[in-house]
């Protein structure tokens, strides 16, 4: 029997407006200039981004699904959840390699999905709802920053962050982060993590600077979604994809780079930008981590790493993890 899906939302258009008016403010008058990766997904930027995981030279997606698929029956025995909570659940796809196993042990009871897009969670919850017979969802509309305290508890929780979303963070937010995940862990309760490893810079810059430019199409969306949704003139023309390697912070930097000296309106919120020419904006991080770096990092906060698993080309890493004592 199909049970209805449950939806709460905390953002709605109004608080998404009001946060992408203070994050393009913010970062436009900051010095280097940078805007959030969140702003990149748009129906559009969603698009490109699935396009993205499907070329030769992006390596992530293939590769977490790969330990995923060998290693999904010692993660649902370790973790012994009755809950699946994802954060950043997006369409749920990989979902469903961890939904199978714990049906398979007869205890799967609850899929908690949380993201900021209310259609994209609706839809991958109504496809789950209907696809798992009993299985009760509840899903959470909400913002990383603000929004985790109001995951539902209850239960045996495998909290999951896939798809390398962690290395998104600057070190200080990740910290924040990782903490704000711990402080809504219940004793029973485990964290799946999934991350990039550091490796050959000329395979990660090829990762994120294909030859085919769908990574620079996804790149400049940014500046398309401020352009429309904030009344803004950016040419999108004018700006060139880059993606560096800094070898000392060991992340991938995306950028858009101004092609010529130029002046940006952004009429909704009154702003006047000027850029240099040959002049950065950051739109994105990317880090790479090491083993024992990641595993100091969850320590942090009060979590020690169980497993660590690694595909066959040791690329790409998915841990578990639980609170200490």
């Amino acid at each position: 029997m199909m049970i209805e899906p449950v939806v709460d939302i905390f953002v709605d258009p109004a608080w998404i407006e009001q946060a992408l008016r203070a994050d393009v403010a913010e970062g436009l008058s900051a010095r280097p200039k940078e805007l959030p990766p969140k702003w990149f997904y748009d129906d559009r930027g969603s698009e490109l981004f699935d396009q993205i995981t499907r070329l030769p030279d992006y390596y992530p997606t293939r590769r977490e699904r790969e330990i995923l698929e060998r290693e999904v029956d010692v993660i649902a025995e370790r973790s012994g959840a009755d809950t699946v909570v994802e954060l950043g659940s997006g369409t749920s796809e990989k979902t469903r390699i961890v939904l199978d196993a714990l049906a398979a042990t007869g205890r799967l009871r609850r899929y908690v999905p949380f993201d900021n897009s209310e259609a994209t969670l609706r839809n991958a919850a109504a496809d789950l709802a209907a696809a798992y017979a009993g299985l009760a969802v509840h899903g959470v509309v909400g913002d990383f920053e603000h929004h985790l305290c109001h995951i539902p508890g209850g239960g045996c929780r495998l909290i999951m962050l896939l798809g390398g979303t962690i290395g998104n963070f600057a070190p200080a937010a990740r910290k924040d982060f990782l903490a704000a995940v711990a402080s809504t862990m219940a004793p029973g309760d485990t964290f799946l993590l999934g991350f990039d490893l550091v490796k050959d810079p000329d395979r990660l810059i090829a990762a994120y600077d294909d030859p085919a430019g769908v990574t620079a199409a996804f790149n400049r969306n940014v500046l398309s979604v401020i352009n429309r949704r904030l009344d803004a003139d950016f040419d999108l023309g004018q700006f060139e994809h880059e993606a560096r390697f800094d070898p000392d912070e060991e992340w991938i930097e995306m950028r858009l780079r101004s092609r010529c000296s130029q002046k940006v309106t952004i009429g909704g919120i009154g702003l006047t930008v000027d850029f240099a020419s040959d002049e950065p904006m950051r739109t994105e991080i990317s880090a790479k981590f090491r083993p024992e770096g990641i595993a100091s990092e969850l320590a942090s906060v009060g979590l020690a790493m169980e497993r660590l698993w690694t595909d066959a080309r040791d690329d790409y890493a998915l841990t578990i993890s639980r609170m200490v004592g």
